[in-house]
Formats: structure tokens, sequence, C-alpha cells
């Protein structure tokens, strides 16, 4: 059930009946030549919204304001403040659960939000919240992986055969094919002689034209099985965390315990 298309007392209808809300967090950024800016936010919502179809949930209207700054260099990428994109990311699962959901979950659409969608979940540990904070990556799930491989050609890829492909599926008419000529690019590995670490140039540093992979091998017949493995994958997700009885009464032992230090 997608949020936006519901009337008020079928929303409520929907918050009892589920108890579950899914939101994918995207974002806007370049896909090399050939995809839409949108192309994150766009498969996230497409594969939440069947995955509901079949484990019923409310899917929250598209969300594309993720963590982006890497993509700085290319035009229409839309990267927000960094403070602010965790306060709204906040104030959106503050008001979903205001609304009624006292299970969320987080469908991480884009590989760069990552480290900062497992930061705000610890965030919440800071006060107590009135909802179970759930977080699901894109990728299917072990038991799917081996029919997910013997699918692609090649490993991996930022607007690649994979990500090509179920933009294929999802979006046809956005794909600009053509744009790809023929190209395909692996990491420059321009950081290689450093040890092993961190610095948030390293995405840059690899793929300087926002393009990794072989876009030539995608095909929409590919997608469509691809996003098949990752919309059974969330809909066993979704079941899982409807299930779940055990995280919410921890977290809320855990608040508990935090409201009671230094009152003894």
């Amino acid at each position: 059930m997608k949020w936006e298309e519901l009337t008020s007392p079928d929303f409520a209808a929907a918050v009892k009946e589920t108890g579950v809300c899914v939101l994918a967090v995207g974002c806007l950024e370049k896909h090399f030549d050939h995809l839409p800016l949108g192309t994150d936010y766009l498969n996230g919502q497409a594969i939440c919204t069947l995955a509901a179809e079949k484990e019923p949930a409310v899917v929250f209207p598209p969300y594309y304001f993720g963590q982006i700054h890497e993509a700085r260099p290319f035009h229409g990428t839309v990267a927000i403040d960094p403070i602010l994109t965790l306060q709204l990311l906040a104030n959106v699962c503050d008001e979903i659960a205001r609304n009624g959901f006292r299970k969320i979950i987080i469908y991480n659409a884009h590989g760069g939000n990552q480290n900062m969608l497992l930061y705000f979940a610890q965030s919440l540990l800071a006060e107590r919240k009135p909802y179970a904070l759930y977080i699901h990556g894109w990728l299917p799930s072990e038991d799917r992986r081996e029919q997910w491989d013997s699918i692609l050609e090649s490993q991996g890829g930022h607007a690649g055969e994979c990500e090509t492909s179920i933009t294929m599926a999802n979006c046809p008419h956005a794909v600009k094919l053509d744009y790809v000529k023929g190209r395909k690019h692996d990491p420059l590995g321009r950081l290689k002689q450093m040890p092993r670490g961190y610095t948030p140039i390293w995405w840059y540093a690899d793929n300087p034209e926002h393009y990794c992979g072989d876009a030539t091998l995608a095909s929409e017949e590919k997608g469509i099985k691809l996003r098949d493995l990752m919309v059974d994958t969330v809909a066993d997700y979704i079941r899982a965390v409807k299930n779940d009885e055990v995280a919410p009464a921890l977290l809320e032992e855990f608040y508990d315990r935090s409201d009671q230090v230094g009152t003894e």
C-alpha cells in the first residue's frame, strides 16, 4: 500500500492491519550517462511497493534525501547538509510513529547511505522512541544469492550490469543505454598505495566518472529476474519484522534501565 494513495480512513485501517511502514531511502546522483538521477530511489520504491503487495505493509512516499556528497562534482546531485539529513530522517520516522506505526523498516536503496543509516539507527538509543527500527540492505537473501549470481555476467558496479538491468525493468523509459557507447569501467585503484583504512575520497579515487562495471551486459529480462529476487527478500523481511517481539521488548528494557541510571 502506498501511503500517498490511501484515504485518511483507509490509512488508519492500514496502520492497524499491518503495523509496519517501509521507508526506502535513496538519493539523487549521477548514474553515469545512461541512467536517471533518481535510479536508487526509483528502484527502491518499486521493490518495496511490490514487496508490500506480497506481505502487506504501508510504503512511505519517495524519499531521496540520502548521503551523497561523493557525487557533488556531477550535475543533478542533491547533497543535503549532513546534520539536516539526519534531522530530517529522524523527524520523518517520528511522524511515521506519530501516525501509529510501532515498527519501521528502512530499506537502503543507495550504497552511500550505509554508514549514515547505521549511525542513525544507533542514535535512536540516545532517547526513548515509541517504535522499533529495522534496516534492510538491497542485496537478496543468502538462499537467493546463487540464483542472483547466475543471472549476472559481471560483478558489482555503480550503473553497471546489475543496476542498469533493474532500472530497465522498473523504468525502461528513463534508461538511455545508447549513451553508454560500449564503455565499461574498472576501479582505477588510485589509492592502492595506502594500507587498509578509510578516506572519504575513496570512491572518487576509483570511479571519477561515477561509473563502475559494464552496463553493456544489461537487459530488461535480467532486471526482472533480479528484481523478483529482491522483492521476495524484502517481503520475507517485512513478515519477519511483523512477527518480531524480541527487539521491541529489548528496546523497552534498555530505555527503562537507562532511565534508572543515577536514581538508585
